[in-house]
């Protein structure tokens, strides 16, 4: 679904457009993607969180993050920074171009209730940390988060380990192509297509589009022909606590998000977390 966020930014949301569109735990993922500086300009300024990850996955362009702990980082094309706002952050990501495509995603993880109030940290994962492998007919993988078994042995992804053990793969496929992965059958998985279109089974799936895979143990993902395939393949287990959530707080129960909105109108959710960290 079209949608606009922070100061304007214009994105394309698919999990988390409702409370009924989440996999469990993922709470929601959104590709901002645009050539046009009115789209982007406005960023993401200083806003609060609670409750669960965040990660940002550039493609192109020049992003900027802050946040009130006295962390900073540069995410540039391929670069990712990975997240936990714990018992509470506040952080703002702003563009550093006034021009140009300005290409990535946001993703929101859900933490279990023992994990919500842990200390805020972040990690930045510069591109060139992160595992590129070659694949059979042309393709290509890039592993962010878990762990991928490849003709060349076991790949680890960068990414902070985190209770739900997420899988977070780039994929490329050129048409016509396949490629495919065993994935425990306890995990929940999907597959977003940010362009050519793939096929799953009998599945035709299109671009902007994501696709939530049933039970099995292995997913097969074929390339369509006419058109390189470019799809993000996410997986984790789930936690399977209730989720209430009040835009950028995620807790267990609506007097824990009562409790968190009393926090940050009294400067509590911020003064918690820089004590503690």
């Amino acid at each position: 679904m079209q949608a606009s966020d922070g100061a304007g930014v214009r994105i394309r949301r698919s999990l988390g457009a409702s409370p009924a569109l989440r996999l469990d735990p993922f709470l929601m993922l959104d590709e901002f993607g645009s050539e046009q500086a009115a789209d982007y300009i406005g960023g993401f300024p200083a806003h609060p969180h609670r409750g669960f990850e965040t990660v940002t996955y550039m493609l192109a362009g020049h992003m900027r993050h802050e946040d009130h702990l006295g962390n900073q980082g540069d995410l540039g094309p391929g670069d990712v920074q990975w997240m936990t706002a714990g018992r509470g952050i506040v952080h703002s990501e702003m563009p550093q171009q006034r021009d140009g495509l300005m290409h990535g995603f946001q993703l929101w993880i859900n933490l279990p209730a023992r994990d919500k109030m842990q200390p805020a940290r972040y990690r930045d994962i510069p591109a060139a940390q992160i595992p590129r492998l070659d694949l059979p007919g042309g393709g290509e993988l890039r592993v962010i988060a878990g762990e991928y078994a490849g003709p060349a042995g076991l790949v680890q992804g960068p990414a902070p380990a985190t209770p739900t053990q997420p899988l977070y793969l780039d994929l490329l496929l050129p048409p016509g192509a396949h490629f495919a992965l065993p994935l425990a059958d306890s995990r929940n998985a999907l597959l977003y297509v940010y362009a050519g279109q793939a096929r799953i089974e009998d599945e035709d799936i299109a671009a902007q589009t994501a696709a939530v895979l049933g039970a099995g143990d292995e997913v097969v993902v074929e390339a369509a022909p006419g058109a390189p395939l470019k799809a993000l393949l996410l997986a984790a287990e789930p936690i399977g606590e209730p989720v209430a959530q009040y835009g950028p707080f995620v807790m267990n129960t609506h007097a824990e998000i009562e409790q968190t909105l009393r926090d940050y109108r009294d400067g509590r959710l911020t003064a918690a977390a820089t004590a503690e960290s």
